[in-house]
């Protein structure tokens, strides 16, 4: 069988990205540039910065991506590109660089879903087992996503209000800390104690779905109590004591959701993934449960084009292709039926 090599590439935020992919499992090329420093001042991605940087960029990233992985376009299989969810205006420069190539070269175009890039950037370390659960915690996510096979994704639980790393962005802020707020936050609960009596969102007893703003709010409120009444509170204490609060409803939330769907395997995925804490954590209690835990390396947690090209190798495998109608959709369906 020969080998079929995919370009990919990622544009739904402040990363533009593009990787070379062979058979779904081999990174040949990951190229990324990010934009951390130019948002950094504004405490949060502008939209039309990211979409000028993406404009800048894109074309430079591909071609370096091919030629790390030494390939010309002759030895493309397809095109893929992350269609939604994600920034508008910066999808839209990704998938449009996508279709002018695939049209140019006369490729097949895939067009993926960008959390299902961040569970299969799993594939890029190991092979799927099935039935198989995945905690996605990210900046805009937040979800538990069952798979029965390749390519079947079911939601059993996601967040009502802020996403885990909005959560961590907005604590990150009270705290006069640097964006991106999380690996600050991560840093610093490492070295505090959680002293601070901050509280836990279970919702219903039967219930996977989250919920962080009222602990976010909680935070602030005790910087801001603390504050008027001229006590000081240790940030350190504080990080730690959010974090503990965080990682606690994730982690048991993972835990009950693997045991009750027997689950093979659990895969974390997405940014937050890179977060110590919680790897920590979740490593301990699954060892207890006997479950395989698959934990990306941190260069695979935040968005990249690889992940893209492992989710594309599905699509390629099956067939199912776009065509030159393809848009960005910023509020694409996970569960969409292919």
């Amino acid at each position: 069988m020969s080998d079929k090599i995919i370009l990919a590439i990622e544009t739904s935020c402040d990363e533009t990205a593009a990787a070379v992919i062979k058979n779904g499992t081999e990174i040949l090329s990951n190229v990324v540039a990010s934009q951390i420093e130019s948002h950094k001042r504004f405490g949060g991605v502008v939209p039309e910065i990211a979409s000028r940087h993406h404009v800048e960029q894109i074309t430079i990233i591909i071609e370096e991506a091919m030629k790390e992985a030494n390939k010309t376009f002759e030895d493309l299989s397809a095109i893929a590109v992350t269609e939604g969810p994600g920034l508008v205006g910066a999808l839209l420069i990704g998938v449009n660089a996508a279709k002018a190539l695939a049209f140019a070269h006369d490729l097949p175009l895939i067009g993926v879903h960008h959390i299902a890039g961040h569970i299969y950037a799993n594939q890029l370390i190991t092979n799927f087992k099935f039935p198989l659960m995945t905690l996605v915690v990210s900046g805009g996510h937040t979800e538990l996503v069952y798979m029965k096979e390749h390519g079947h994704f079911e939601v059993i639980g996601e967040t009502r209000d802020d996403a885990v790393g909005e959560a961590y962005d907005k604590v990150a802020r009270t705290l006069s800390l640097p964006y991106p707020g999380g690996p600050h936050i991560d840093r610093l609960a490492a070295e505090g104690t959680p002293t601070i009596d901050l509280p836990r969102a279970w919702l219903e007893p039967d219930s996977y779905d989250f919920s962080f703003s009222g602990l976010k709010s909680a935070v602030i409120n005790t910087l801001h109590n603390a504050k008027q009444r001229g006590i000081e509170i240790s940030n350190e204490d504080l990080a730690a004591s959010f974090q503990e609060s965080v990682i606690e409803v994730l982690v048991e939330k993972a835990k009950r959701a693997a045991v009750e769907y027997r689950v093979e395997q659990f895969l974390l995925a997405g940014g937050v993934a890179a977060n110590k804490g919680l790897r920590k954590k979740l490593t301990e209690e699954f060892d207890q449960l006997g479950i395989e835990l698959i934990i990306p390396p941190l260069y695979l947690c935040t968005d990249n084009a690889a992940m893209i090209g492992a989710a594309a190798f599905n699509h390629l495998e099956k067939k199912q292709f776009a065509n030159y109608e393809l848009n960005g959709d910023p509020g694409l369906d996970l569960e969409r039926e292919y």
